[in-house]
């Protein structure tokens, strides 16, 4: 979501496609779908499910890795011994749903180095799988640290709770969230079995004081991760909601529906802010989208960490990566940014200030 003021407004530029090594026996059969890609949290890696067990982690950004412009601009990376020397191919021995990267934060807040004698101390890939199972790997080592089990079917979605703990949230298609300490070799703490049907995505505020889960029968529900208890259940939409996820202020929750619509929500209030519609990349200021890809089978996006690229994943176990249009932020969302990271909307509401500036403080206006 972007609150910022575009600065070259256009079509987004297809620079680079990763294509699997794979037979072409393969090629468009079942199981072969990109249902996962992830940046590591410092931007260093980019992990993408291409399909028939394989997760590829490759070093990012891409450097020193030509772009064959003759060939619907295809990433040649296996010709780069500098990239595929750090390149790691991992089988995780049944189809990938889900992966997400993410690392624990060490008290000056930056991320740790990897301790080879202990567990989930550095960057670790989650991948979930058909058959219920989560595999969790060492990144950039590519090494099984453990396999979490517990889960009925196919997991499909996980957040990492970076604060003082490390722990991961999954979301599965046996209507379940489950809560893992990572710090504690995978120990599972909590099993959140509320949904009605399945979970398809999970989402941890920046505070990490909140969860959002999402899944069939319109449901979208917000948890505390004190007690892990729900706090609110969110109605709006009108069929299955299979996406979410927090501003990075955390002031504002996207939630995305089957019915083609994204719902704004106040994560405080519940309220619904404004309805979008379609798959687009929109300004919230102006409620129109700035950009539009020209994607077909398009099963997952997400951006990069330091913005300006645009990873998606299709149904033929490619990604494709985008430029996006640079944005130039106003200095009124700078300062309402560095406001929201710290101040609920019930704290905005009653400051001494007036009626104007709190609706835009609170997004009510832009």
């Amino acid at each position: 979501m972007d609150e910022s003021i575009p600065s070259n407004a256009g079509e987004p530029l297809l620079f680079a496609n990763l294509v699997p090594n794979r037979s072409r026996e393969l090629e468009y059969k079942p199981g072969c779908e990109t249902w996962g890609v992830a940046f590591s949290p410092d931007g260093s890696y980019f992990a993408w499910s291409q399909g028939h067990n394989i997760v590829k982690l490759i070093p990012w950004p891409l450097e020193g890795c030509k772009i064959n412009r003759k060939n619907t601009n295809r990433l040649k990376l296996h010709g780069i011994a500098e990239c595929q020397s750090r390149e790691k191919v991992i089988d995780c021995g049944q189809n990938v749903w889900g992966l997400a990267i993410g690392a624990p934060r060490s008290e000056n807040g930056s991320q740790p180095p990897v301790n080879p004698n202990q567990c989930a101390t550095g960057s670790v890939l989650a991948t979930g799988l058909t058959n219920g199972e989560i595999k969790l790997w060492e990144v950039p080592t590519a090494r099984l640290l453990f396999n979490l089990k517990g889960h009925q079917a196919v997991v499909r979605c996980f957040a990492f709770i970076s604060n003082e703990n490390f722990m991961l949230v999954s979301a599965s298609r046996d209507k379940t969230l489950r809560v893992w300490d990572l710090k504690q070799n995978g120990k599972l703490l909590h099993v959140l079995d509320d949904h009605r049907q399945w979970v398809y995505c999970c989402a941890i505020s920046p505070d990490f004081n909140k969860l959002c889960s999402v899944g069939g029968g319109n449901s979208v529900l917000l948890w505390s991760t004190i007690s892990y208890t729900i706090l609110q259940k969110l109605e709006g939409h009108a069929g299955d909601v299979v996406s979410c996820e927090f501003s990075p202020d955390g002031a504002l929750l996207a939630t995305a529906s089957s019915d083609t619509h994204v719902i704004v929500w106040d994560p405080y209030t519940g309220e619904s802010l404004m309805k979008l519609r379609l798959l687009r990349i929109w300004s919230l200021a102006s409620r129109r989208p700035i950009t539009v890809a020209a994607l077909a089978n398009g099963l997952c996006c997400t951006f990069s960490p330091h913005g300006g690229v645009l990873a998606t994943g299709t149904r033929d176990g490619h990604v494709k990566f985008w430029t996006v249009s640079r944005v130039l932020p106003t200095l009124q969302h700078v300062c309402r940014n560095a406001l929201r990271h710290v101040t609920s909307t019930q704290q905005v509401m009653l400051l001494q200030v007036p009626k104007k500036m709190k609706e835009f403080l609170v997004y009510r206006s832009f």
